[in-house]
């Protein structure tokens, strides 16, 4: 007969026992391989394991936790999707003021002057080294001026690139500039500097004009993609699509007379005189159109929510 210090062989043991035994086993095994499968670690604070597990010793059998991520949404909150969460998220997010568009569309303030010091560099050196001031020759002072427009626009996007911020104006800025000093440089007139955009601006004008008469309004996509999340519903709304319209003709006709300005200028061989109207005539024009342009189709969509509300 055996004392109760004694050990237990197993066939003093009862079947209940035994397979009381045998599911512990199975439990610990399942649980390791939950735990390799989805990549879980065991929580550390006793107090967070009490919680979850009132009872338990935490010492003993911590509690396993998710790691975060995706798998730990879904573990977390059973049947939500936490990808079509963030979209949710998202689409919630509210349109940015009519103040933050015409910002973002001009590149803000900042955005302004780094477009208009290459023109302006242009401008004064081709004054100063002409024949106004110091006197050099017409093709030498026409050299340093491009080499001062094209310079300043480069350290614009180097200084950009260096502070690791969007550098979209300032090379489409580069661009023009390129394309102008080049043409200016080939033919020895300052005025072709500015034919490129003088060109491009009438082109712009024509395809708004195009778009209008296909019933295909560019303001209406462009309204689609910047404050509508990319959907181009508005065909079917017949309010707006008027709007959308007359606003692409009011467009065109902004820019027709932006470059007209300076196309008269350029036949007048009054390539300074471009130069000025470009930095204190064009800026303003295109930033009181795209406000006003904002502000009307505010004025229906507005009207549009205040009518499906009342009814």
């Amino acid at each position: 007969m055996t004392s109760g210090s004694e050990p237990r062989h197993a066939a003093d043991e009862s079947v209940e026992e035994r397979l009381s035994e045998m599911f512990d086993s199975a439990e610990e095994k399942i649980a390791e391989e939950i735990i390799a499968e989805h990549d879980l670690h065991p929580v550390t604070d006793p107090a967070a394991s009490a919680l979850v597990n009132p009872g338990v010793d935490p010492a003993v059998n911590p509690v396993v936790t998710p790691k975060a991520g995706p798998a730990a949404n879904a573990l977390g909150n059973p049947g939500a999707n936490p990808v079509s969460k963030g979209r949710a998220d998202d689409e919630e997010e509210p349109l940015p003021s009519m103040s933050e568009q015409i910002s973002e569309q001009l590149g803000g303030v900042r955005g302004l002057v780094e477009s208009s010091i290459p023109v302006l560099a242009f401008v004064l050196l081709n004054v100063l080294l002409g024949d106004a001031v110091l006197g050099l020759e017409k093709r030498d002072a026409l050299l340093w001026a491009i080499i001062g427009s094209v310079g300043s626009a480069l350290a614009i996007g180097g200084i950009r690139l260096a502070r690791r911020q969007p550098v979209r104006h300032a090379v489409n800025g580069l661009l023009g500039i390129a394309i102008g000093a080049y043409l200016a440089w080939k033919t020895g007139d300052a005025k072709n500097f500015y034919a490129p955009g003088i060109i491009l601006t009438f082109v712009q004008a024509a395809g708004l004009l195009i778009s209008v008469a296909f019933r295909k309004p560019l303001i209406g996509y462009a309204w689609g993609i910047m404050a509508n999340k990319g959907k181009q519903d508005w065909f079917g709304n017949a309010r707006l699509f008027r709007t959308f319209q007359w606003l692409t003709v009011l467009w065109a006709v902004s820019l027709s007379v932006r470059a007209g300005i300076q196309a008269v200028l350029w036949l007048m061989g009054e390539a300074n005189a471009i130069g000025i109207v470009r930095i204190l005539v064009s800026w303003p024009i295109y930033a009181g159109t795209f406000a006003f342009t904002v502000w009307a189709i505010h004025r229906v969509t507005s009207a549009q929510r205040r009518e499906t509300a009342v009814a």
